[in-house]
C-alpha cells in the first residue's frame, strides 16, 4: 500500500478521499502527528498521514518521526511518497519548482534520528548512499511527463531544524556543500523509512527564495501564497503517481 505524508500546505486530500478508517495507532515510540487516515482516493487505496497534525500543530522539530514511519509499516504501508515545502537555493528551483531530489544532506540535531538506539542491545547500519527509491522517483518523473509538468529531476535537499528560517551565510555554506533546497522536514524521516525497508520518495514544492539568494526579507504572504498555488498542481501529480504505483 502507497502512504502520501503531507507536508506544510498539504492536510487532506480534498473531497475525492473516501474515508474507511481513521486510526492513531500507539507505537513503541509514542503517538503519530496526527490520526493516520485509510481509504480510496479517486478509487486507488492508499494512506494519509499531515506530518504537523490538523492545521499544522507540529512544528518540524517535535514531529514523531519515529511513530509515523513506524505506524504506517504496522498498516502495511510499502511505499511512502512525502511532500515537503521548501526554500530554492540555486538557479534551477525557483520559487513554485517541483523537485524530485535525490540526496539528502542533514544539518539537524537533536531529533531522536533512528530506530537503532540501543535499547535492545543491537546496533544496526544501513545503507544510505542513494536516500530515495530509484523506483518511486521515476514514478514521479513519469506522472509528471504524463501530465506535461515539468519537474526538477535532481537535486540535493539540505535539511535544517527549524522554525526559525536560515541565515544567508547558512545558506551560503549549503550551495558550497551542493544543496539546491533547503527545508526543516526531511530528516531524520527518509532515514527511518529506509531502516523499515520502506520504498520512500520527496515531492518538494518550493515557495520562496531561500535567505540571501534575493536582496530582500522573505514575506510570508509570499510563502503562503505559493504553497496554496503549488499545491493544485502537486495534488494532480500525486493523484497521477498513484495511479502508476497501482498498476
Amino acid at each position: 500500500m502507497l502512504a502520501i505524508i503531507g507536508g506544510s500546505g498539504l492536510y487532506s486530500l480534498g473531497e475525492n478521499f473516501e474515508l474507511e478508517e481513521q486510526t492513531r495507532r500507539a507505537t513503541p515510540w509514542g503517538d503519530t502527528s496526527a490520526d493516520i487516515l485509510l481509504g480510496r482516493w479517486h478509487g486507488i487505496p492508499l494512506a494519509f498521514l499531515p506530518r504537523h497534525g490538523p492545521g499544522h500543530r507540529v512544528p518540524p522539530h517535535q514531529v514523531n518521526y519515529r511513530a509515523n514511519i513506524w505506524a504506517l509499516k504496522q498498516l502495511g504501508v510499502a511505499q511512502i511518497i512525502a511532500v515537503n515545502a521548501v526554500g530554492g537555493i540555486t538557479a534551477d528551483s525557483p520559487p513554485l519548482t517541483l523537485v524530485v531530489p535525490d540526496q539528502i544532506i542533514d544539518y539537524s540535531s537533536g531529533r531522536e534520528h533512528t530506530y537503532s538506539d540501543g535499547a535492545d542491545g543491537q546496533v544496526s547500519h544501513v545503507d544510505f548512499s542513494w536516500p530515495y527509491s530509484a523506483t518511486l522517483r521515476g514514478i514521479l518523473l513519469e506522472a509528471g511527463m504524463q501530465l506535461g509538468q515539468s519537474l526538477l529531476a535532481s537535486a540535493t535537499y539540505g535539511s535544517t531544524n527549524g522554525p526559525r528560517l536560515e541565515t544567508a551565510a547558512e545558506i551560503t555554506r549549503m550551495r558550497q556543500d551542493g544543496c539546491n533546497l533547503v527545508g526543516m522536514t526531511g530528516m531524520p524521516e527518509t532515514v527511518l523509512a529506509r531502516e523499515l525497508e520502506m520504498d520512500y520518495a520527496c515531492l518538494a514544492l518550493v515557495v520562496n527564495w531561500a535567505a540571501g539568494v534575493e536582496d530582500k526579507i522573505i514575506s510570508m504572504q509570499e510563502i503562503l501564497a505559493n504553497v496554496e498555488q503549488g499545491m493544485r498542481r502537486v495534488k494532480a501529480l500525486l493523484l497521477a503517481a498513484a495511479g502508476l504505483v497501482e498498476q
